[in-house]
């Protein structure tokens, strides 16, 4: 959090000058914590991964203004399992062929690329959970789970693409131990939201300042504002569109949670199933629509 304070905050600094009043920042060290906060109104403005950004928009009153852009050009990063190079467990059929055998380490429930796209892109399209499948589950940051598996103290963690390049910088000789196993497909990049409630004129102003940013005529200093944020490259104007891929994940998992699930009857089986294609189908019209 002091980390993500001190990256941000020249950018913050600017944003403060443009709307001519004082913005405060807010880092937390979890996800549930966020949710919290913003839950709570203590937020107005949020930059997300895509499923606490779904959450703001469908149930927090918030709406999607802009989308990260990186200077790579890249459209998104990829969830990752890490195993060490020392390690015992060298192949995915290791991995899938001896449950109950491997120490797991994972993000949150609320992390993408922790917890959400491994367990429904590579855990449920197996058919497995990963809660149940491993000797042990161990629940920490990207940092953290990588040091784990790096010091040998996990066999098996998620993490993704964007906060190994980090792991890189600040821990080489662990990082320099590190393998991925598995790659998911492209996960979109994260948004930045905002309160509904906030008087228009001023959603548009902040809207402005940020699609706007790095791009104007004191766009070098911008730039290396934005640099400090890790190769951020600006935002790009977005709406609750962007958010369709984790109500899919969403979907996705509450469908194996159905299956998994004991029911007295088939009706009520497929009632529960009809309930969650509707209240996806429903979310995603709503998020669709301009």
């Amino acid at each position: 959090p002091a980390e993500s304070l001190e990256a941000w905050r020249p950018m913050l600094d600017d944003l403060h000058k443009a709307l001519g009043r004082p913005v405060r920042a807010v880092s937390v060290a979890t996800y549930e914590g966020i949710a919290q906060a913003i839950s709570e109104q203590r937020v107005d403005i949020a930059f997300l991964s895509g499923r606490l950004a779904l959450d703001a928009v469908s149930q927090q009153n918030m709406q999607v203004i802009g989308r990260l852009t990186r200077g790579d050009g890249s459209r998104g990063y990829y969830a990752v399992l890490l195993t060490s190079k020392d390690s015992r467990l060298r192949t995915l059929g290791q991995l899938l062929g001896q449950p109950g055998k491997w120490r797991f380490a994972r993000g949150e429930a609320l992390s993408v690329s922790g917890y959400l796209v491994p367990e429904t892109q590579f855990f449920a399209a197996r058919g497995l959970d990963s809660d149940t499948y491993f000797k042990s589950v161990h629940i920490d940051n990207h940092q953290n789970n990588a040091l784990a598996v790096a010091n040998g103290e996990a066999d098996v963690a998620t993490n993704n693409t964007a906060d190994l390049e980090r792991f890189r910088q600040h821990f080489p000789d662990q990082y320099a131990r590190l393998n991925v196993l598995w790659k998911s497909t492209l996960i979109p990049h994260a948004v930045i939201v905002i309160r509904n409630d906030l008087p228009p004129a001023l959603r548009e102003q902040v809207a402005a300042f940020i699609t706007g940013y790095g791009k104007g005529k004191d766009g070098a200093r911008e730039t290396a504002n934005l640099k400090l944020i890790h190769d951020i490259s600006g935002f790009a104007p977005a709406g609750n569109g962007e958010l369709v891929p984790f109500a899919d994940i969403e979907y996705a998992l509450e469908q194996r949670r159905a299956s998994s699930a004991q029911w007295v009857s088939d009706s009520a089986r497929e009632a529960r199933f009809r309930k969650i294609r509707i209240d996806h189908d429903t979310l995603v019209a709503r998020l669709r629509d301009k």
